[in-house]
């Protein structure tokens, strides 16, 4: 028996040595059918007093076979991925292909400006529905029911009281409302007014408006606030002019005009030759609007602004056609 057992323990080392399968050769020799197997079945037929030097050789040649089955799988293993790693080798010092990145869009770009500019300037941001009640849209700025901006040729009305906004002045209405002064906000958003698309109309565009509600308020603040604006929107050379208008919920009212930071007010083609760009309408609010928003016109005032980011995105960047703003032209848009 023990001739036997150094036979199988020669044999089974011999051909592990050289096998480039592994698995194969355990169950050959230490499955349930194999050779060493079938060696420790016959244990019976050893003589009692033989049985424990037997049995420890046999174990010992289990041992033995098992480890140099494991070390050879690990060999096999190891030769498999170099040859994995020579086959599939990458030269890392070749450069890589860039990806695209992506930017904000030339409107929200503007409208960031915007609002870093007012937020330094000690505002916060207030929104509101888009979807609006004509009250709010009109009635309570001091537009009421016979105003010509109430016709369906301008709004677009869903039912006889609810319309898309066509200003973000309700949202300074609603801050009013639940907010006493004193009161420093803008309210930047989405409108909706019934115009054809045209290179300076769309049915839908941005405004943001701004609100201001103390004691003391003086037209000589929105000068300072609109000034600071234009400095730091279009350069510090910038100049503002005001000139008389007309708008129901502010009085008195202005049209404010940048002087072109192109040509430094001595007329070009992105001013038309004025020197003189209009951006947007201001005023002090009406104390018929503060009284409807529960705030005592004699012992507060307040001043408001309102401007298009369309338009300012265009003045800032040289556009001279809105519709290109919305056509995701991606050519176009590179350029910003």
């Amino acid at each position: 028996m023990k001739e036997l057992l150094e036979s199988i323990r020669k044999k089974a080392m011999e051909e592990i040595a050289q096998s480039e399968d592994p698995e194969a050769l355990r169950i050959r020799y230490l499955g349930k059918k194999g050779e060493l197997t079938a060696v420790l079945r016959g244990m019976g037929s050893v003589p009692p007093e033989e049985r424990p030097v037997i049995g420890a050789l046999a174990n010992d040649i289990r041992e033995q076979i098992e480890a140099a089955l494991a070390a050879k799988a690990e060999e096999k293993k190891e030769k498999e991925l170099a040859h994995k790693l020579e086959a599939e080798a990458l030269d890392v010092t070749i450069p890589g292909t860039a990806c695209a990145v992506g930017r904000r869009h030339p409107l929200a770009q503007t409208e960031n400006m915007l609002r870093d500019i007012f937020i330094g300037m000690g505002f916060s941001v207030a929104e509101g529905p888009e979807v609006e009640y004509d009250y709010y849209n009109f009635e309570a700025l001091n537009l009421p029911k016979n105003h010509p901006a109430r016709d369906t040729q301008d709004t677009f009305y869903i039912t006889d009281n609810i319309l898309l906004r066509s200003q973000t002045s309700p949202v300074q209405v609603r801050t009013m409302e639940v907010q006493k002064p004193p009161i420093r906000v803008i309210s930047p958003g989405r409108v909706y007014r019934a115009d054809p698309a045209d290179a300076t109309h769309s049915p839908i565009f941005h405004q943001v408006e701004g609100l201001v509600v103390d004691k003391g308020i003086t037209m000589g603040d929105l000068k300072g606030i609109l000034e600071l604006f234009a400095k730091r929107m279009f350069g510090k050379e910038t100049k503002i002019r005001f000139r008389p208008h007309h708008f129901p919920f502010t009085e008195p009212s202005a049209e404010v005009d940048v002087s072109c930071f192109v040509c430094g007010g001595k007329g070009c083609r992105l001013c038309k030759g004025e020197g003189w760009i209009e951006i947007l309408g201001a005023g002090m609010v009406h104390p018929f609007v503060l009284s409807n928003c529960g705030i005592d016109p004699e012992v507060y005032s307040g001043f408001a602004f309102g401007m298009g980011i369309e338009r300012i995105a265009m003045t800032r960047l040289g556009i001279d056609d809105m519709r290109l703003l919305y056509e995701n032209d991606v050519r176009f848009l590179h350029q910003f």
